[in-house]
């Protein structure tokens, strides 16, 4: 081991002795006497040194021989804030496989979307992550189907699909591969509801399901990593909510979406000062679960290190002030990044009402309608890239530049020609973007931002941000706060956030996006 793989056992080691749940989700814990993996915050028994393994994730334990712990439940935490901060071929391929790539299209689909041969591929993630791509995929699979099995009534069968297993056969095999129970056994382990006056409850999820009724109803609560700034971003979606397809408050935000396999809607609330969001799932088709909860993740940044981000941002004492006021500020992500991309385009310097009047008029004149029993608060969802390309000319107004811009941008999608998604590198997506008539390094950073989750994108270009500096104290010139913004690598996207925040008191972005 070299001196730098011992340095980061040993910071991993202190971490499991202290059982530190700042480190859950970050790294696995591999237990070789017990034949068990746990989270770092694991209550049992610190064990030898040299009993232990430490594992980028769940899969490479599992592909070590180790069985998930059954009292820590080590896939019942948020997310690593790894697949966002990397912009590698392993980071963006975790999050594709969160999205479900690899149950809808197999490696060589995801291997194809991420330009490289699946043999390539399947060597870099085992090199980097300890295990291959269908590996990665049924560690996801099989964290999904315990936490369907532990929170909902489903019927195993439906639970199996739900969380994208091919067969029953191969998802009976996992979860007693994986928990050493067979579903049925998990299934029995479901606590009973705190309004029954049982005790406690599984810390992923709590659980409803409508039974019998298209669409189906899953109600789950989604974990975040402490601290979160729940308010901030529950403001945001509610004031820039496009008319038919989002409606938000201060407490609740729904959003109408396209997904793999049929339409959803995802109704999301605070609970309190808890770091935790509830999710209220309504889906055509209950096989898209795991996407709608992975995508419903990266739009509140439920993973981000905050404590990590507000410590480096925090040294800095212009910002420190704001830190203590906002601690644990999210970047409000991306549920459909075209959408989200189109909606940055059209607010390119214009305000926050104007943008999502013309979003509303996008939505409701070109979307596609929910079907009956998925429309209430919401009814539509955003149009395709094809048909903005084809009706856009009728419905879009402004400048004949701006349309321009849109339309252009719509054949570009739809041809393929230009791929957003979150298996695009942020360079790649950001020289893309700059190459098109129209878009500027301002829409392509922010685009990053949301799309992807890029961390460390400092938009110093942007008004609000420079007049946000200067009240507090920080330099307006964009050289001279992009050269005093260093130090706040690599988390300079949070950083600018806490710059509009200093001046909106909202997050109501003036651009309008």
């Amino acid at each position: 081991m070299t001196s730098t793989g011992e340095s980061l056992f040993a910071e991993r080691y202190r971490a499991m002795s202290s059982r530190d749940a700042r480190f859950d989700g970050q790294f696995i814990t591999g237990v070789h006497s017990t034949g068990i993996y746990c989270r770092p915050s694991c209550p049992a028994t610190t064990p030898r040194a040299s009993n232990v393994s430490f594992y980028s994730t769940a899969a490479a334990a599992q592909r070590a021989g180790l069985r998930a712990c059954k009292r820590c439940l080590p896939d019942a935490v948020p997310g690593s804030p790894e697949w966002n901060m990397r912009n590698d071929l392993a980071g963006r391929a975790m999050r594709l496989i969160l999205d479900g790539t690899v149950e809808r299209e197999g490696v060589p689909g995801l291997a194809r979307q991420l330009g490289y041969t699946p043999r390539h591929l399947t060597r870099v993630l085992v090199a980097e992550l300890g295990a291959g791509p269908q590996a990665l995929a049924r560690a996801h699979r099989a964290s999904t189907a315990r936490l369907l099995l532990l929170n909902t009534a489903l019927p195993i069968t439906e639970v199996a699909f739900a969380s994208g297993f091919a067969s029953v056969r191969s998802f009976n095999e996992t979860i007693s591969a994986v928990y050493e129970r067979s579903p049925s056994e998990l299934r029995a382990l479901r606590p009973v509801p705190a309004a029954t006056g049982g005790r406690g409850s599984a810390p992923s999820a709590t659980a409803a399901v409508e039974a019998g009724s298209a669409p189906t109803t899953i109600t789950l609560r989604l974990p975040a990593r402490a601290p979160f700034d729940a308010e901030g971003i529950f403001g945001f979606l509610a004031s820039h909510a496009a008319l038919g397809m989002e409606s938000g408050t201060a407490d609740e935000f729904t959003q109408a979406l396209r997904l793999p396999h049929g339409f959803a809607t995802a109704t999301l609330r605070r609970l309190g000062t808890e770091p935790a969001i509830e999710c209220e799932a309504r889906l055509e088709h209950v096989d898209d679960l795991a996407p709608l909860v992975a995508r419903v993740r990266r739009l509140f940044d439920l993973d981000a290190d905050a404590e990590a981000i507000d410590a480096v941002l925090a040294a800095d004492p212009a910002l420190a002030a704001s830190v203590r006021r906002t601690p644990g500020i999210r970047i409000p992500g991306s549920i459909d990044p075209h959408a989200t991309l189109f909606r940055t385009v059209v607010g390119q310097q214009i305000s926050v009402a104007a943008a999502v009047t013309t979003h509303g008029r996008l939505v409701q004149e070109l979307g596609d309608p929910l079907p009956p029993g998925l429309a209430g608060t919401v009814t539509h969802v955003f149009p395709t890239a094809e048909r903005i390309a084809e009706h856009g000319h009728e419905v879009l107004r402004g400048p004949k530049r701006r349309i321009e811009t849109m339309l252009h941008l719509a054949e570009q999608l739809a041809s393929g020609a230009l791929r957003v998604d979150t298996g695009v590198a942020a360079d790649a997506l950001h020289r893309s973007l700059v190459a098109l008539p129209g878009i500027g390094p301002w829409t392509a950073g922010y685009a990053s931002m949301r799309i992807l989750g890029s961390p460390d994108v400092l938009l110093s270009s942007d008004l609000i941000v420079r007049q946000g500096a200067a009240r507090l104290g920080l330099p307006d010139g964009i050289r001279a706060l992009e050269a005093h913004a260093g130090a706040w690598a690599p988390w300079r996207s949070y950083a600018t956030l806490h710059l509009w925040r200093a001046i909106t008191a909202g997050a109501r972005v003036a651009s309008g996006t």
